[in-house]
C-alpha cells in the first residue's frame, strides 16, 4: 500500500511529517510526499496565516482528486484551529491536531478525533531523511503570546526534548550520511532540559561529525554567553535567523515582542563581533494596524542599519483568536505598496550581502538544488556531486545562485 503525506507550513511540522513517513514505512507502507496516486493520505496542515487555512482545507480536495477512495487523515495547526472545517469534508475519516502527531500512526484506520493538550515534548520516529541535511525537532509549543500569532493556542506551552535524545539523534543521522543538521522547534529559543539551555546543547553536540543550524531565534537568546558557547563547539553555521518582525519600536510594543528597535540592533552588533562573515536573516510583518508610515519607515531603515542578508517579509494577516485581530485593519492597498518597498529594501540587502564575499573561499554543502556554505550564501558549481562538501571560490551572482569554482573536496 502506498502512503501520501503531504504538508503545508514550517519547518516544525515538515520535520513532523518526515518523523510520520518513516512510521508508515516501517509499518509496510510504500510513502511519498509528492501529491499522487495513494492509498492513505495524511495531511498536515497550516494556520499561520488565513491564506495558510485556506489552503490547507483546499488540499483535501486535491489530494482526493488523485484517488477519491483514499482515506484522508488531517492533523496540525489549521485543524486544531477549526476541526469542523476539515471533519465536514469529503473523504476526511480521522482529525488530530497539532499536538499528539507521534500517537497518529496508531490512529490510522480509525475515526475520530484526538485533541489533546500536552505536558511534555512527544517523541516521533527518526524523520525519513532526504538530501543530505537532517531536521532535528528540540522543542515545541510557545509562551511568547505575540498579540498576531495562533501559534501558541494550537502548540501548546513550550516544551524541550532530552538532551540525550537529541544527542542520539544527532549521532545517527550523522552516521547515516547527514552533513549538516538544522535545529528545528517552534521557539527553540526557549530550549531547556533542566540546566541545559541551547548553548549548552551546542556544546554537547560539538563532536557530532556534522555542522549544526539553527533555526529561527529570539533576540533574547543572544548573549555573549551564548555566542561564546557557539564559538567553543566549533561545528556551528554562522547563520542567525533572527526574528524581527518590526523595526518600530512603538509596533514592537504593540505586538507584545518584548525588545526594542535598538536591542534588536545591538544583537546584531553582538554577533557581527564575533561572526564577522555571519548572516543575520529576519521576519518583518508590513502592515500590522498598529503601523504608521513612520513606523513603516523604520522598519526600512533597520534592514540596512542591522545589516541583515536576507528578509522575509509578508503582509499583516488577522488571526481569529489573537488580540491584533480585533484591530482595525490597515487598508489592503497601504499593504500592498509598503510590500513592493520592503521588498525592495530586501532585494538591496542580499546584493549587499553577497557582494561582501565575491571573490572569497568558502566550504559549501551540495543538495541536488545547489550549495549552500556555512553563512546560507547559495552557490552553484559545474562538477558538484549532491551530498559533497567543497571549498569553492565565489565569483558573480548567476540568477539566485552564486557561482563558483571548486578547489577541493572537504
Amino acid at each position: 500500500m502506498k502512503a501520501c503525506v503531504f504538508t503545508l507550513g514550517c519547518k516544525m511540522n515538515e520535520v513532523e511529517s518526515m518523523s510520520l513517513m518513516q512510521g508508515l514505512e516501517e509499518r509496510g507502507f510504500e510513502v511519498t510526499d509528492v501529491p499522487e496516486y495513494a492509498d492513505l493520505y495524511v495531511l498536515n496542515t497550516c494556520a499561520v496565516t488565513a491564506e495558510a487555512e485556506r489552503k490547507s482545507r483546499q488540499a483535501v480536495a486535491r489530494l482526493r482528486k488523485f484517488n477519491p477512495l483514499a482515506p484522508v487523515i488531517v492533523c496540525g495547526c489549521a485543524s486544531e484551529k477549526d476541526s469542523a472545517a476539515f471533519e465536514t469534508r469529503e473523504g476526511v475519516t480521522f482529525v488530530s491536531g497539532a499536538m499528539g502527531k507521534n500517537k497518529l500512526l496508531d490512529y490510522i484506520g480509525e475515526r475520530g478525533r484526538a485533541h489533546e493538550t500536552e505536558s511534555t515534548f512527544c517523541e516521533m520516529p527518526l524523520p525519513k531523511r532526504s538530501k543530505t541535511r537532517a531536521y532535528l525537532r528540540i522543542q515545541d509549543g510557545c509562551n511568547r503570546f505575540c498579540s498576531y500569532c495562533i501559534i501558541p493556542y494550537l502548540r501548546g506551552r513550550t516544551r524541550s526534548r532530552k538532551a540525550e535524545s537529541i544527542l542520539a539523534e544527532a549521532r545517527a543521522v550523522s552516521a547515516a550520511g547527514a552533513r549538516e543538521i538544522v535545529l528545528t522547534g517552534i521557539d527553540i529559543s526557549s530550549y531547556r532540559d533542566g540546566e541545559t539551555q541551547l548553548g549548552d546543547l551546542l556544546l554537547l553536540l560539538k563532536d557530532v561529525p556534522a555542522r549544526i543550524r539553527l533555526g529561527s531565534l529570539e533576540p533574547c537568546v543572544i548573549t555573549e554567553a551564548f555566542l561564546q558557547k557557539m564559538q567553543a563547539a566549533g561545528n556551528v553555521c554562522e547563520h542567525f535567523h533572527l526574528s524581527l518582525q518590526s523595526g518600530s519600536g512603538a509596533v514592537l510594543k504593540a505586538m507584545n515582542r518584548r525588545y526594542t528597535r535598538e536591542e534588536y540592533l545591538n544583537k546584531c552588533a553582538l554577533i557581527y563581533r564575533c561572526f564577522p562573515s555571519a548572516a543575520i536573516t529576519t521576519d518583518i510583518i508590513v502592515g500590522y494596524p498598529a503601523e504608521t508610515e513612520e513606523d513603516f519607515l523604520q522598519s526600512l531603515s533597520i534592514v540596512e542599519e542591522a545589516g541583515l542578508a536576507r528578509v522575509h517579509a509578508f503582509p499583516f494577516s488577522p488571526r481569529e483568536g489573537t488580540n491584533a485581530a480585533k484591530l482595525k485593519d490597515l487598508p489592503s492597498a497601504v499593504k500592498k505598496e509598503r510590500m513592493e518597498r520592503m521588498l525592495q529594501a530586501a532585494r538591496r540587502a542580499e546584493e549587499r550581502y553577497i557582494e561582501k564575499f565575491t571573490g572569497s573561499e568558502q566550504i559549501a554543502l551540495f543538495e541536488e538544488d545547489g550549495g549552500y556554505t556555512s553563512n546560507y550564501l547559495r552557490v552553484s558549481a559545474v562538477g558538484a556531486k549532491e551530498g559533497s562538501m567543497y571549498r569553492v571560490k565565489l565569483s558573480e551572482r548567476k540568477n539566485d545562485a552564486i557561482r563558483a569554482e571548486i578547489i577541493e573536496e572537504i
